[in-house]
């Protein structure tokens, strides 16, 4: 069962929205859009010739919770899950950091991890409030030399001991690349007479073959885990390349890895009425189409959910941006952009649709404004209220506005923000990704976008 739940109430508007009736007559088509994702599932499974039309069919994301939790039972300790706790609870008994290297969804799902899972300022609290877990740094997502170096003297700085996790499918790209030589010849150094432990500090995440599997292999590295074929980038969150990171954290990976499969049995299963991802993908898509409202803003009310809502923007761009489709994907935090976008989005262009990311309870017990002296401010009369009193009257009055102004708002609201939420949360989103790329008739796999760009540095580069 989820606990997610999806409320589209605001969108039923007069002028500005959307009827009721119309979301309920595109169910046989959302339906339909979803038995086709399901069969793309069953067929790359079978492993069986995919046609042209489909290629590439990167569709191995759909049970990947389910393989992943099911073979850790059959197996245990020789299981793809069980070995990744075993090498990320190795690195957090032997290092005090750990630099995950990787562009775009080799990096973005572990970070919205770590920024909702983990404490606000993981990287500056004391090992005993991380549980005795590694801090964790994210680079090789860009080319900006200081912020590079800055890294590097950090480390150096404190005298940390430090391990790397690369995690690229083929090794080729150059931003990672680049990022994970420097850093080897910074690690190298490091470690002095020591030198033949790289091998044992360096973890990759790769393909089967390619640039960054052999050089692994020559590095001697002591462990080393897959991405898995038939994944993509943006959709491999919930394999090693999200799961390592996190189970260094000392996260719950098999409880991450429940709540998504809990997801797919609900989109499985749920008519397309009472189905969250169906509802989604119908409001999403009747926006834009009837209302013309091409721009999708994610709302996350608080700060913990900014990075998952930059990983929801990747994921939405790179898989239906393509033959001049695809709505434009934007994460706000909430309140603080309320002063700021806020005006844009209150009485700005009728082209945005807003869509609440909400946590209603907090994990820690509620800060209470209470009484004082020094009552220039005029809060006593609020003595009694607590943040997350004045967060929910934020939100009320924030989604009141927009509906005084015919202005379409939808809320998707967590009961709490854990591993088996979160897991929910990124398999509802991927579904709905690739159940709306199926119903407007645009394949939701592959960016031949991004490769240009890739091309043309390397050219330039060795010109």
């Amino acid at each position: 069962m989820i606990s997610i739940s999806y409320d589209p109430g605001g969108v039923f508007l007069e002028p500005g929205g959307i009827r009721r009736a119309e979301l309920d007559e595109l169910g046989p088509k959302l339906a339909a859009a979803r038995n086709e994702v399901l069969a793309d599932g069953e067929l790359w499974a079978s492993g069986k010739p995919v046609p042209a039309e489909k290629q590439p069919l990167d569709a191995g994301f759909l049970e990947m919770p389910e393989r992943l939790l099911a073979e850790f039972l059959d197996i245990g300790n020789a299981s793809e899950l069980a070995r990744l706790k075993s090498s990320a609870d190795r690195l957090a008994a032997k290092v005090d950091s750990a630099v995950v290297l990787g562009i775009g969804g080799s990096y973005m799902g572990a970070r919205a991890i770590l920024e909702a899972c983990c404490h606000a300022y993981y990287n500056e609290v004391e090992p005993i409030m991380r549980r005795g877990r590694p801090r964790m740094y994210f680079e090789g997502n860009n080319v900006d030399n200081d912020v590079f170096l800055d890294l590097v003297r950090l480390l150096e700085s404190r005298g940390d001991r430090w391990a790397i996790v690369v995690i690229s499918k083929s090794g080729g790209t150059l931003e990672t690349a680049a990022a994970f030589r420097i850093l080897l010849r910074e690690l190298r150094a490091t470690l002095g007479d020591h030198a033949k432990e790289l091998g044992e500090l360096v973890v990759p995440v790769t393909g089967s073959s390619g640039k960054l599997f052999d050089l692994a292999n020559a590095l001697g590295c002591k462990e080393m885990f897959p991405v898995p074929d038939g994944v993509g980038g943006r959709f491999s969150v919930l394999s090693a390349v999200g799961l390592l990171p996190a189970a260094i954290l000392g996260l719950d990976v098999q409880r991450l890895l429940a709540g998504a499969a809990a997801m797919n049995e609900h989109f499985r299963t749920a008519p397309p009425e009472h189905n969250v991802v169906l509802n989604y993908v119908g409001v999403c898509h009747l926006m834009e189409k009837r209302c013309g409202c091409d721009v999708r803003v994610l709302s996350t009310w608080g700060k913990r959910l900014e990075a998952f809502g930059l990983w929801y923007d990747q994921l939405l761009a790179e898989s239906l941006g393509k033959q001049e489709h695809g709505a434009l994907p934007l994460t706000i935090v909430n309140t603080r952009d309320l002063h700021s976008r806020g005006q844009q989005h209150q009485a700005g262009k009728r082209n945005k649709l807003i869509t609440n990311l909400i946590e209603d309870h907090s994990n820690r017990d509620p800060a209470v404004v209470g009484k004082s002296e020094l009552n220039q401010d005029q809060l006593n009369e609020l003595a009694d209220k607590t943040l997350p009193d004045i967060l929910a009257a934020a939100i009320a009055g924030t989604n009141q506005a927009y509906r005084d102004d015919h202005r379409p708002t939808a809320d998707i609201r967590l009961p709490m923000l854990h591993e088996h939420t979160l897991g929910q949360l990124f398999q509802m989103l991927m579904l709905a990704t690739v159940v709306e790329g199926r119903l407007i008739g645009i394949n939701p796999y592959g960016q031949p976008g991004v490769e240009a760009y890739k091309k043309n540095m390397n050219a330039f580069l060795r010109s």
